[in-house]
């Protein structure tokens, strides 16, 4: 019986990661060549998208990925690659408002306020990239965050109708980034789960245009 169950239990394992893989392998190749490192390389954009993320990790510590989304967000503006930045985060409590710690940052590294627009709901990658086109009204984005986390959001935007690219803002070695990038195999799964039984962002509410002034 015991070696029964073993052989059932490799079996859902050997299911499992096969899916695990075939998700990631979609992901990154749907996204080949849409993704850039090198302000140089990558096309112009209206407008840039910026996925959101805590700025302290637990314990206090300065979180890197939300340090190199913010120092990418500032190359892309000043090499002239976008033109205004749609900040997408979490707002869910009084006290934890994603959206509006970036735009601080931001202004202080010399972004008018005029040109930051805030999405306080995107509590999920794929509220934003949904919200980015049917709230804000876009049909093309380049999307800033660290690349294996543009790949998934490029792959979303482009089933939900959303023209992306991404700019990839420096990441963390695996070694201090593993459990967030062992995260991210799931994440790719939870994105053909979603697609499949057609998952709404959490909020919509009044189209928001974005222009100057």
């Amino acid at each position: 019986m015991i070696r029964k169950l073993s052989k059932i239990l490799i079996v859902l394992l050997t299911i499992l990661l096969l899916l695990i893989w075939l998700c990631n392998t979609v992901i990154t190749s749907a996204a080949e060549g849409k993704t850039f490192s090198d302000t140089n390389a990558i096309s112009k954009n209206n407008v840039g998208l910026v996925l959101g993320t805590s700025k302290k990790l637990i314990g206090g510590l300065p979180n890197p990925y939300y340090t190199y989304r913010i120092r990418a967000a500032l190359e892309l503006f000043q090499a002239d690659k976008i033109d205004f930045i749609l900040v997408s985060g979490d707002n869910g409590t009084t006290y934890y408002n994603e959206p509006q710690t970036f735009k601080n940052d931001l202004v202080k590294g010399g972004i008018p306020e005029d040109r930051i627009f805030l999405d306080y709901a995107g509590f999920r990658t794929l509220d934003s990239m949904v919200r980015a086109k049917a709230v804000f009204g876009l049909d093309s984005v380049t999307v800033i965050s660290q690349q294996f986390h543009n790949e998934r959001a490029i792959y979303l935007g482009e089933k939900k109708g959303l023209v992306a690219i991404g700019f990839n803002a420096e990441d963390i070695a695996m070694e201090h980034g593993l459990k967030v990038h062992l995260r991210e195999y799931l994440a790719r799964v939870k994105v053909f789960i979603d697609l499949l039984f057609k998952t709404e962002p959490k909020f919509y509410g009044e189209r928001v245009e974005i222009k100057c002034g």
